[in-house]
């Protein structure tokens, strides 16, 4: 189960060099429930649908539709600040009902589903979630959809000024400590390190669609959340899974400088949201707020 970050600390992603924002055709959104928009809804299994109340309850109709947030969330600001439409779920049929002439793909789509994993494999009929693996598989559908549509070298001039969005890794981290069964097969460390060489493996793939303008989101510090405070002694954060946490994102970190040396091209902005989310809480103030917003229980 994700700890949903409070979303002020993502507007620090608008920092990302976007001053000729109006160049960028299309945004490519992968990730979580942190980004999602709404695909999970179009799994009929799924329990992990933002289908209740107070989700979208500071939007105009203030009605749910798929995001977990009471309004927009980080994807949408985005997008917003690119000039550009939100990334539309891939899943929604309005979406797949155009098959001649998919102008949404032109401007980018969705993939991002809550509880989606690093890690996880591929969808079957009991998913409840679309882990990262099916969610590029979904994009190379897209791929093709773009190269007929703008031929093999406009497919990969699109993709190439287009940006990447990847929001993902804590259910990851949340799966290890909650199975004891994974924990006796690996360590920590091995875990961790699985994680990096297997977004590294996603995004030289999305490379080799073309894709060079990425924006990676780090893990926050989730052992913060209350569901994982109440785990502990005292309520107090849970420091295991923040030091695993920020391990990952050190390794993150390492990797996107490596790709960023062998990969011509690729250009990516990292988003330390383990320090933002931390800042937060120690000068809530500077945010418009008094209360401690992620430590509430």
């Amino acid at each position: 189960m994700e700890c949903k970050v409070p979303l002020l600390t993502f507007f620090i992603i608008i920092s990302f060099n976007l001053s000729k924002a109006q160049m960028v055709p299309a945004m490519f959104v992968f990730g979580d429930s942190l980004v999602d928009v709404g695909n999970n809804n179009y799994l009929k299994l799924s329990i992990a649908k933002a289908d209740l109340p107070y989700y979208g309850i500071d939007l105009p109709n203030q009605k749910a539709n798929g995001r977990f947030t009471n309004g927009m969330n980080a994807a949408d600001f985005l997008a917003e600040k690119l000039g550009l439409p939100t990334s539309p779920p891939y899943l929604s049929p309005v979406d797949k009902s155009n098959e001649n002439n998919n102008v949404s793909f032109l401007i980018g789509v969705s993939f991002a589903s809550g509880g989606a994993r690093i890690l996880g494999g591929k969808n079957n009929p009991l998913s409840q979630s679309i882990h990262l693996t099916q969610q590029l598989d979904y994009f190379s559908i897209v791929y093709k959809d773009l190269y007929k549509q703008l031929g093999s070298s406009g497919a990969k001039n699109h993709l190439s000024k287009s940006i990447f969005y990847l929001v993902i890794g804590s259910n990851d981290i949340f799966r290890y400590f909650e199975s004891s069964d994974l924990q006796n097969k690996t360590t920590s460390l091995q875990y961790v390190d699985t994680m990096v060489l297997s977004i590294k493996a996603k995004l030289k793939r999305l490379y080799g669609f073309g894709a060079r303008k990425f924006v990676i989101v780090g893990i926050g510090s989730i052992g913060c959340c209350p569901a994982r405070r109440r785990e502990t002694k005292n309520e107090e954060c849970h420091e295991e899974i923040n030091f695993w946490s920020d391990k990952y994102n050190k390794g993150l970190i390492s990797m996107l400088q490596e790709l960023k040396s062998d990969l011509k091209g690729i250009n990516y902005s990292y988003f330390d949201t383990y320090k933002a989310l931390f800042d937060f809480v120690q000068r809530p103030a500077a945010y418009g707020t008094t209360d401690n917003l992620l430590l509430t229980k």
